[in-house]
């Protein structure tokens, strides 16, 4: 199918945290990024510091930088899709990392190819990519599950299905959590899960305090990390 505007959706990846974006972003993804003018975001104040990083071609105060997070209503896309619309190139930016991927913006991306506009996903840093990668943990069955539910019965139960789906099919299973709950998320892991299911707990991707380990349940048990405050992603899979 022909694309029905001559205009582009770029997915614009950001850092992982306070990061040059030299150290993480290819040099040609940067200069794309430094040439266009209209941005939708999940968070608009972050989204700002990062395109100042990256030293935009234009003042900060002649950027459009719209938001769509888990709170944007549907009837607004079309306004957020406007731009594009009218034939001009647009970035999605995400609050960390590639956008679409455990982000609202994938809906933007989903009208997108309804109204037959190209969309590019720029390289860049992926916390859920990477961690699986420097895991050692099975790469070619896994599923990513976003956040796990926050009530200790229901996260214990959830845990324990995963576990199980791993198991029956050799699936590493993928999930992450708001950094402050990471500690009492990672102590609910130790006692739900089996003693020989692999654990591994990636910290601080891309950053200087950067940590990635793989070990069993009875392994992390002895010796539990401390993760509060630090993003993390979570892996397991059972044995």
């Amino acid at each position: 199918m022909s694309s029905e505007h001559s205009a582009t959706l770029y997915l614009v990846p950001s850092t992982l945290g306070e990061v040059a974006p030299e150290a993480v972003i290819p040099s040609p993804v940067l200069e794309r990024v430094r040439a266009l003018r209209h941005f939708v975001a999940e968070n608009e104040k972050s989204a700002r510091a990062f395109l100042k990083s990256v030293r935009v071609e234009v003042p900060l105060r002649e950027l459009t930088i719209e938001r769509l997070d888990h709170n944007t209503p549907a009837s607004r896309l079309p306004e957020l899709f406007a731009p594009l619309a009218a034939g001009r190139d647009a970035g999605l930016v995400s609050e960390a990392g590639m956008p679409a991927v455990a982000d609202p913006g994938a809906a933007l991306v989903r009208l997108a190819h309804e109204r037959g506009v190209r969309v590019v996903p720029l390289v860049g840093p992926s916390s859920i990519i990477l961690a699986l990668a420097a895991s050692g943990l099975e790469g070619q069955r896994f599923a990513f599950h976003g956040y796990l539910p926050v009530e200790e019965q229901d996260l214990v139960a959830a845990l324990k299905q995963l576990e199980s789906e791993s198991r029956r099919v050799g699936c590493t299973q993928i999930f992450i959590e708001t950094p402050y709950r990471n500690d009492r998320t990672l102590e609910v892991m130790l006692r739900a899960l089996a003693r020989e299911t692999l654990v591994c707990v990636a910290s601080e991707l891309t950053l200087a305090a950067e940590s990635v380990r793989t070990r069993t349940v009875a392994q992390w048990r002895a010796e539990p990390p401390a993760l509060q405050d630090r993003p993390a992603v979570f892996l397991l899979l059972a044995r």
